[in-house]
């Protein structure tokens, strides 16, 4: 299983929205919030090639993006395999 990272903020709907399907398949995940902290936010924008906005989502090192990428891989069928191991 992969480890998924998750950056957010407090007030974000759609951060809310990825982690309630993360813990609806009960996947642990690490959540870093970016709100008010300079240093983490710098990490996610270069993590994710640029992107600054809210969630980002990892699993290890892939870039999944963002919460419609997530919900559009649960959709597909794709986010089990992805998380057992199947590249993107």
């Amino acid at each position: 299983m992969r480890d998924i990272t998750i950056y957010t903020t407090s007030t974000c709907p759609y951060c809310k929205r990825a982690k309630e399907l993360f813990r609806k398949k009960n996947l642990r995940f690490i959540e870093i919030p970016v709100d008010g902290d300079a240093d983490a936010r710098h990490r996610m924008v270069a993590r994710s090639h640029g992107r600054r906005t809210v969630p980002q989502i990892f699993f290890d090192d892939i870039h999944i993006g963002g919460c419609d990428d997530l919900q559009e891989l649960a959709r597909s069928g794709q986010l089990d395999a992805l998380l057992t191991g199947a590249t993107p």
